[in-house]
């Protein structure tokens, strides 16, 4: 996803008052009392309103308001679910030949009236507002597949991870056999402060019982405005009564830096999970650390991250840049959604090293930073073949409190290449293509690239070929290891047992490991491991959970519930799980934070091969230098 953020007051309200004008000369002309009179219906037709005009208004193409009315009269209809309903020669009847296309907003909201109207006399026992919602989505699915309805429902959740932060009591959970389990109580947040820790039970709310809690449950209990209480009753692994807790509520931060570290006496490591409004400031005070810890290079893992805000791409591009670097520009057929956008000063990371890493969950703002450091020469970009998403989206408040995301504008690599892939067969396809590429990275970009239009080859300042079209290229590729596969670590996961097994040992050995282990993470790092009969256990709970262990097969085989595999494929696979499981004992012992460096561990073949190419860097830097040189000297010698 990327989205600006910054909208004037005047396009704010301009939309909204239009609606209401709309609204205003249709009631005026005289309407069913029962619709006129009935506030959710007057929302409905507002909300639909607001969605047309959005789009005509704001959309990077053209739109046929013709084709959005009929598409969201059309979608109504088929959520109706009715094969014997026919809509000829009604309001809802959009294939009558001698009918007039629909011109104006104003035309459009009129029939829709009359439309919605006559669904709900019809059908008397149907929510208007969910009709109305499949009718937005019908407009919606005749643009990009990025343009998309945001229900009411999700729209707080949203708008929580981009602000980058929500107000709780800030903890990490999971629900364990019916009862709300601490993961990990948030640094410097209201939990941590009075205490509470990971393996601690949630047993009651406010006096009242919180076992049988859903997830979503916990949240509307535990969440809520900053400076309320909340009362919690927690039992603890080891302690002879339940321990009460009043908690003031604050603003809890969603990190969107993962993780940062050294990973060895110069090379610094920061992964960056999306682009949020605090992603600049995460990663420049992660910068600053490595910095302090000898950072003389640095591998910037992209690798998974869809976007976000542009602004924040813009702002960490920028760090690895002299003034006046161009970083990205904008095109639509709007002239106030258009624009280009350099660098407006000397990036704090202009000199250093630099190693970008991706693959195909990398979009959007991820594709802007690589693009951008991938086109100037700046460093080289690691991994496959990145999503390809070329649109940036505006977020728009509808009266429910829901939003629709537009695209406004493509925007282009310094190079010129706009790196969207088509949509033009279906947002399904769309979604799914990502699946259907090469598992070989290497080939994925070769069967990519004998594919690509001259129109779609550029050129890097130095003279290196780079691809619109689809994604981000990368200079070098990391092949997936597929001689091993990972039904063993899959079913493990999907029966959350690497997590119980954790939570189990600690509760068990908890205050023996912190003794041992607590203060030296890069000793846990390197030198603990499992013991056998820790192991026997976990291959217990494994066959509890339906796993068979079948020396006849030769291959794993998946079978409802059960997982049916060799011995000999354990023995070869039982270390990804093992190391998972690792993993999730940092973080529950040290934080979120510690679960990425044991995680690359283990399954960080990426970050291995990257290690392997900072000559590749130095030798690009040099290449780059001797372009720029011989260019100003060829200039020199044209102006004499």
């Amino acid at each position: 996803m990327l989205t600006l953020i910054s909208m004037s007051l005047m396009r704010f309200f301009a939309p909204i008052l239009t609606s209401f004008f709309l609204l205003g000369s249709v009631w005026a002309t005289g309407v069913d009392e029962i619709f006129s009179t009935d506030p959710d219906h007057q929302k409905n037709l507002q909300k639909y309103v607001q969605v047309q005009q959005r789009i005509m208004d704001n959309y990077f193409d053209v739109a046929d308001l013709n084709e959005l009315y009929q598409y969201s009269i059309k979608s109504m209809v088929e959520a109706l679910n009715d094969s014997a309903f026919s809509g000829m020669n009604t309001p809802l009847d959009t294939t009558f030949t001698g009918q007039t296309p629909v011109l104006d907003l104003r035309e459009s909201l009129t029939r829709f009236k009359s439309a919605y109207e006559y669904l709900l006399a019809s059908y008397p026992e149907q929510d208007g507002s969910k009709l109305t919602e499949e009718a937005i989505r019908g407009m919606m699915s005749l643009l990009d597949p990025h343009s998309v309805y945001i229900e009411p429902d999700d729209s707080e959740r949203i708008e929580e991870q981009f602000a980058g932060k929500f107000q709780g009591i800030g903890i990490q959970f999971n629900i364990i056999g019916d009862t709300i389990t601490v993961v990990t109580a948030i640094s410097g947040g209201p939990s941590d402060k009075l205490g509470i820790r990971s393996g601690d039970r949630i047993i009651a709310i406010d006096d009242s019982s919180a076992v049988g809690f859903t997830n979503e449950d916990v949240i509307k209990r535990l969440r809520g405005e900053k400076g309320s209480t909340v009362n919690v009753t927690i039992i603890r692994p080891g302690a002879n009564r339940a321990l009460e807790f009043t908690i003031s509520r604050d603003d809890i931060p969603l990190y969107t830096v993962d993780t940062h570290y050294m990973l060895d006496d110069q090379t610094g490591y920061v992964k960056v999970n999306r682009f949020a409004a605090t992603t600049h400031e995460e990663f420049m005070t992660s910068i600053q650390d490595l910095t302090n810890k000898g950072m003389k290079r640095l591998v910037l893992d992209l690798q998974n991250n869809p976007g976000g805000y542009l602004s924040q791409a813009i702002a960490i591009a920028e760090e690895f840049f002299p003034r006046g670097t161009e970083l990205v520009g904008t095109i639509s057929r709007h002239y106030r959604f258009t624009s280009s956008y350099d660098s407006r000063r000397d990036g704090e990371l202009a000199e250093i090293p630099v190693i970008v890493l991706v693959n195909e969950g990398s979009a959007s703002a991820s594709e802007i930073v690589s693009g951008a450091i991938q086109d100037h020469d700046r460093g080289i970009v690691v991994g496959k073949r990145t999503f390809g998403k070329g649109l940036v989206q505006q977020q728009y408040p509808l009266v429910d409190e829901s939003n629709i995301r537009v695209t406004i504008s493509r925007y282009y690599t310094p190079s010129g290449r706009v790196i969207q892939k088509p949509f033009v067969n279906g947002r399904e396809e769309y979604a799914h293509e990502i699946i259907e590429r090469e598992h070989d990275a290497s080939l994925d970009a070769v069967e990519f690239m004998d594919h690509v239009p001259d129109s779609l080859v550029f050129r890097t300042k130095a003279g290196r070929k780079v691809y619109g079209g689809g994604g981000i290229v990368p200079d070098f590729f990391v092949k997936e290891d597929t001689t091993l596969s990972g039904y063993l670590f899959n079913f493990m996961v999907a029966n959350q047992i690497d997590f119980d097994f954790v939570r189990s040992y600690l509760d068990a050995n908890g205050s023996e490991f912190r003794e041992v282990w607590r203060g030296d993470f890069d000793r846990f790092r390197t030198e603990f491991d499992w013991a056998p009969e820790q192991r026997v256990e976990f291959i217990t709970r494994l066959e509890e959970a339906g796993l068979i262990i079948n020396n006849t097969l030769t291959d794993p085989e998946v079978k409802n519930d059960t997982l049916s595999i060799p011995a000999s494929y354990l023995e070869e696979t039982a270390w990804m799980s093992y190391g998972r499981m690792k993993a999730e004992l940092a973080r529950q012992v040290w934080g979120s934070a510690y679960f990425y460096p044991v995680i690359n561990d283990y399954f960080g073949d990426t970050i291995k091969q990257a290690m392997e190419l900072w000559d590749a860097v130095d030798n690009l830097e040099r290449y780059a230098l001797a372009q720029k040189t011989k260019r100003e000297a060829e200039g020199k010698a044209v102006l004499q």
